[in-house]
């Protein structure tokens, strides 16, 4: 019935590859259609799954009521009280404390994925639940999330319905230390490639729209890292290489479980990092020709609040960096050219006692990761050790920042991080003449790249 949970079993003789599992079919049959689906995919989260549920439930209720939701919780094998979590939520109180007026009740579903486990596999299940059951609008948000409001469901959703986007990127107030691979590696490559600013291209919150869902579930490289951690940023590269409509959504702080920079990310970053590269090879067409950058339209009202520390183990880092060039330098002499290389071994070189004065700069952090995005492509057999060995430069470069901004104020390091997509920007002509470098033709120079404006316009949406 509608409004109450429903406990859906899967089937155990499923075959991985059927278009949609057995039981989320089941349920699509007896929903037939709904306006809006919101997907939470989800992993041992059942102690913070419970406010992610009635945060949705609630904005569902108090922004579109006359609408037809579906909250689904795509699951994959939590052995805690996840699910009974996501049943068992009481959402019947939100209702009442937003209104007095008759609401269309939210069907709630929780059931586990199959197929690679990985947060991209969750989102697989969720875009095909949206597409049978023809939803206009199709938003995904975290489950260990503690600052999602009612609010959130709005701004990912209204620009999808009312304005004609197709993706829907958050834009959020973070930890200067939290959300270190976006801002070290990610950002900058991907706004230096496409020529679009958008800030949080793997945020982990995002509204999609039905033709773009479409676009997702056409792609035939879901067994790949995009079934795993790399599943944010393809589906951001996608938007933006394929001329669907992009723009940012301000959704205040991102407060959920954030861990120390220096903690073992290794496969987050390998998959991050590797569907990163993977993409550019696809779309080398669109990003090659493209200069200067323009910043994705940002909507919702700014401001400042108050953010969770985070832990950094800066000497933990530095010795990983320092043992990765005693004990890589083969594997990093096949990825990085002579004088980075050299850069990089003076560096290591440093007495353990210089830790403080250990600087890893921009120019050679850009050159370091263009450099990784080359040998990834030309050397197909050795990509799996080649970016298992970018790790202890990432933690150098992490490293490097964390002792170059620990005075510094928010609005400072950003500040800093703009300076370092405007070296990205400027390295294009280098990353172009070592792409093409073993190829029959060469690239001719791209003129100098115009800075991204960091002027983010703020709109509000109504109805």
């Amino acid at each position: 019935m509608p409004g109450k949970p429903q406990v859906l079993q899967p089937e155990r003789d499923l075959m991985i590859d059927q278009p949609l599992p057995d039981d989320a079919r089941r349920a699509a049959e007896v929903i037939r259609r709904a306006d809006i689906v919101v997907g939470i995919p989800s992993y041992n989260n059942g102690r913070t799954i419970g406010h992610v549920v009635r945060a949705v439930y609630a904005g569902l209720a108090k922004y579109y009521p006359q609408l037809t939701g579906v909250v689904i919780n795509s699951d994959g094998g939590s052995t805690d009280n996840t699910q009974t979590a996501v049943l068992s939520s009481r959402v019947e109180d939100n209702h009442l404390l937003l209104f007095s007026t008759p609401l269309l009740a939210a069907h709630r579903l929780s059931f586990p994925y199959h197929g690679v486990p990985g947060k991209g596999s969750a989102f697989r299940l969720i875009f095909q639940m949206a597409k049978q059951l023809d939803a206009k609008a199709c938003a995904v948000v975290d489950s260990d999330l503690r600052s999602i409001t009612p609010e959130w469901i709005d701004l990912l959703v209204r620009p999808i319905l009312f304005a004609g986007y197709d993706l829907v990127t958050p834009y959020y107030q973070r930890h200067k230390y939290d959300g270190t691979i976006t801002n070290s590696i990610v950002y900058p490559l991907t706004r230096m490639l496409y020529g679009l600013g958008v800030r949080q291209p793997i945020g982990g919150e995002f509204g999609i729209s039905a033709r773009l869902v479409s676009r997702y579930l056409e792609r035939e490289d879901w067994e790949t890292d995009v079934a795993r951690y790399g599943i944010d940023i393809w589906m951001t590269t996608i938007a933006i290489a394929e001329g669907f409509r992009v723009c940012q959504s301000f959704l205040g702080a991102k407060l959920h479980d954030a861990k120390d920079p220096g903690s073992d990310l290794t496969a987050m970053l390998e998959q991050v990092v590797g569907s990163v590269f993977m993409l550019m090879q696809e779309y080398k067409s669109v990003w090659q020709d493209r200069s200067g950058c323009t910043p994705a339209e940002l909507f919702g009202f700014r401001f400042d609040v108050g953010l969770d520390p985070v832990q950094v183990n800066v000497e933990r880092m530095i010795t990983s960096f320092r043992a990765g060039c005693h004990e890589l330098g083969e594997i990093w002499a096949l990825a990085l050219e002579k004088d980075t290389l050299a850069a990089v071994r003076r560096l290591g070189g440093c007495p353990p006692d210089g830790a403080e004065s250990f600087h890893l700069d921009d120019e050679l952090w850009a050159r370091v990761v263009l450099d990784f995005a080359c040998a990834y492509k030309k050397n197909p057999v050795s990509r799996g050790l080649i970016l298992r060995s970018f790790t202890p430069l990432y933690l150098g470069r992490v490293a490097s920042f964390v002792r170059e901004t620990e005075t510094l104020v928010a609005s400072e390091v950003e500040e800093k991080i703009e300076q370092l997509c405007l070296t990205f920007q400027s390295l294009k002509p280098h990353l172009l003449a070592r792409w093409e470098a073993n190829s029959v033709r060469s690239h001719r120079p791209q003129p100098p790249q115009a800075p991204c404006r960091r002027e983010l316009h703020e709109q509000n949406l109504e109805v």
